[in-house]
């Protein structure tokens, strides 16, 4: 039985926006919290960018061509969207109003940008810069994963100094020092702001 057939309110769903450096660890930590607990939904993300080697189309990103990225904006079928390194990123708005409407806490991986037009949208959500513990660190995690050329890792260096410089505009900043650490940290947030 629901507890809604019960006579009690459904659980109210909410968004939480997390944004940080490419190489924060971002995607880690929200793997974890999916693990934790059934009521955290992932937005999965359109992108024109080409996939990495394991990535699937539909869990880490819905990948498509410019042109149909560029007519679903047109359309207002995202409730945000920012080009990030030359490739456009957006937020699908139908799937992540259904799962807030079924009581999710619905988690949105956007860059600063997507989430300063969400915060201008008027749309309530909590915002959660997850960050690394140095710029140095996030060099590191960057080169380990092997797919950035000289170039590419000094454009994304610094767009993670910029985007660093904004964390003060969030609700909460987790360093993400460990794993599964960042993860109880942000879990214990999440479930203090809803007691609130």
């Amino acid at each position: 039985m629901s507890s809604e057939a019960a006579g009690e309110p459904a659980a109210r769903g909410r968004i939480v926006v997390i944004s940080g450096p490419s190489g924060a660890g971002k995607s880690s930590v929200i793997r974890r919290l999916l693990e934790r607990d059934p009521r955290y939904w992932l937005s999965v993300s359109l992108t024109t960018r080409a996939r990495r080697p394991g990535e699937l189309d539909g869990r880490d990103y819905h990948f498509v061509d410019r042109a149909t990225f560029e007519r679903l904006r047109e359309q207002g079928k995202l409730l945000e969207w920012a080009e990030v390194h030359g490739e456009l990123y957006g937020t699908p708005r139908e799937p992540l109003e259904r799962a807030v409407a079924e009581g999710r806490i619905a988690l949105l991986d956007i860059d600063v940008q997507g989430a300063e037009q969400i915060r201008h949208s008027g749309i309530e959500a909590d915002y959660v810069f997850i960050a690394p513990p140095s710029l140095e660190e996030l060099e590191r995690r960057l080169r380990a994963r092997g797919t950035e050329n000289a170039a590419s890792l000094a454009r994304r260096l610094a767009h993670a100094r910029e985007e660093m410089a904004a964390q003060d505009r969030y609700d909460v900043v987790i360093i993400n020092d460990d794993l599964d650490r960042a993860a109880e940290r942000l879990d214990r947030w999440l479930r203090t702001e809803e007691s609130a």
